[in-house]
């Protein structure tokens, strides 16, 4: 089974929910190229109430009470997270502009705003729906907390001043738990493929191709030169706890802290039952971001 699969957008977009960056800069000309490109379409917008800079007597966004058909990430990944994350449950497609710097998710650049949109609202993209997944933090007591939904990550490692900590790992199945071993080190990351280029990438994980039915698990800065990332099957529950009653450990779930963890708490990470669409416009394909937004594979450049 597939990942994630693309079909084309078909139905008609009307109304548009905005999601800006924190960054965004009051009279952004991004955000005015945006207001006349849909006053022409006729497409009404409508901007998360946190969104900073909003021209005056804008429609705030509200899902509950006012259906949307498109969710519009206009910053960087962090803004398509927050975006996704509105997302999760619905069929809702995401598509993202990217106004910072890299934008792995964020694949249309800013640039490009009027032509992306344009194409998306004539029906010339295709949505891409990608798993995600689910943590349910199984407190002592015998309560379960959550579950708490990512689309990247999610992330458990040490609060407060820079020091290790032992972790141990193990996999839950019916017939039993099976550990898959013992480290000590920062945290632990464990993404999704579309995570793959995220946090797990920069600690050291593998790339992973959004299509591949799988888990990410990652050691942050073990203290072994034997533990190396693993890739496990999407069927798979990793459980992680704590080993040290003494160590602060933290949830985190997209970059985003959901609180702390009590010294005998397991976080046990699995596939969710939601799915995210995201919106990819023609031409544009994973291999293709790769290659641009991280140099994969890059020539230095020739000598004179």
């Amino acid at each position: 089974m597939s990942s994630s699969q693309s079909f084309p957008l078909t139905d008609p977009i009307r109304r548009i929910g905005v999601v800006l960056s924190g960054r965004t800069r009051e009279g952004s000309t991004a955000i005015n190229r945006l207001i006349d490109l849909c006053e022409a379409r006729n497409v009404s917008l409508a901007f998360e109430s946190r969104s900073p800079g909003l021209p005056e007597g804008s429609n705030i966004l509200d899902l509950d009470q006012s259906p949307i058909d498109l969710l519009l990430a206009l910053g960087g990944d962090g803004t398509m997270l927050r975006a996704s994350r509105l997302a999760i449950g619905s069929r809702l497609p995401v598509f993202g502009v990217n106004t910072g710097r890299l934008g792995f998710l964020t694949t249309t650049p800013e640039k490009e705003l009027e032509a992306g949109l344009t194409a998306v609202l004539d029906g010339q993209a295709l949505v891409e729906r990608r798993f995600t997944l689910s943590a349910i933090v199984r407190v002592a007591e015998g309560e379960n907390l959550g579950p708490f939904n990512a689309l990247n990550d999610v992330v458990v490692h040490h609060s407060g001043a820079a020091r290790v900590t032992p972790i141990r790992l193990t996999v839950e199945r019916p017939e039993g738990q099976e550990e898959i071993g013992s480290f000590t080190g920062d945290g632990v990351i464990l993404a999704s493929p579309t995570g793959s280029t995220a946090y797990s990438l920069s600690a050291g994980g593998p790339i992973v191709a959004p299509d591949i039915e799988c888990m990410v698990v990652t050691p942050i800065c073990p203290h072994s030169l034997s533990v190396r990332p693993l890739v496990v099957g999407s069927q798979e529950k990793v459980a992680v706890t704590g080993l040290d009653p003494g160590h602060n450990l933290q949830l985190t779930i997209d970059g985003q802290v959901e609180g702390k963890l009590g010294s005998q708490d397991t976080v046990v990470v699995s596939r969710g039952e939601h799915e995210v669409s995201l919106i990819q416009l023609q031409g544009q394909t994973f291999l293709d971001t790769m290659r641009r937004k991280l140099n994969w594979a890059s020539r230095p450049p020739e000598r004179a």
